[in-house]
């Protein structure tokens, strides 16, 4: 088991009906496992009156029904089950989706590949042999931020974000990777696209393909 970051856990009141708890102050997979095992710990025990938990790289936010439960002893609860130091290593899904890196969809290839001093083949080469881990989905429904871009692909978001993203595209930014299932503005670097299919609002018990804890391989595919 980890230490606790200092200061850490701590919880925050978020309005008058949730309460966030939190692990840590940066993205790390030590500050992750605290997230996943106080939510496992969570869904294990189930709270009357709470509603949602919803976590984070860091966190994890708290839904409840004030007319349902006391927030004071709620609070103390929560803090008390943060403290006990749980954590939990990836134990979701693990996927392997295909990703077409053929030049009409995949833009800023070219530029990641010069400003790394990589060939174009090796930077694919790079992001097929990773484990990416879901931290949190955010951003748009479904939206996942994966950890694991390799440190020599670092590389920062576009000074102005691009209008339109296409739905399924596959960018990095710093060492983040994600997949936008809905087409948006973004200003991620977009290396990819897939056929796959993210949220999908007619499956009630999970929408989003992807969830916090899961591993995600990409395996390049011909356009």
């Amino acid at each position: 088991m980890s230490r606790p970051a200092a200061g850490f856990p701590r919880l925050l009141a978020l309005g008058d009906a949730a309460f966030t708890v939190e692990f840590g102050g940066g993205i790390a997979p030590e500050i992750h496992a605290r997230v996943l095992g106080f939510a496992a710990a969570l869904a294990d025990c189930p709270i009357p009156g709470v509603i949602e938990r919803v976590p984070t790289f860091r966190s994890v936010t708290v839904h409840f029904d004030p007319d349902l439960i006391d927030p004071p002893r709620l609070a103390a609860d929560l803090l008390a089950l943060a403290q006990a130091g749980h954590e939990a290593a990836a134990s979701g899904r693990r996927w392997v989706i295909p990703v077409c890196f053929d030049d009409a969809l995949a833009p800023d290839l070219p530029d990641v590949a010069a400003h790394c001093g990589l060939a174009r083949e090796a930077v694919i080469e790079r992001l097929t042999a990773t484990e990416f881990s879901v931290y949190m989905l955010g951003f748009l429904p479904g939206f996942p931020y994966l950890g694991g871009v390799p440190e020599v692909l670092d590389m920062p978001r576009l000074a102005s974000p691009r209008k339109v993203v296409p739905a399924r595209s596959i960018a990095i930014a710093g060492r983040m990777c994600a997949a936008y299932p809905w087409e948006s503005p973004g200003g991620w670097r977009l290396l990819g696209r897939t056929p796959i299919r993210l949220f999908d609002a007619t499956n009630v018990r999970r929408p989003a393909l992807l969830a916090p804890g899961d591993q995600v391989v990409w395996e390049a595919i011909d356009r």
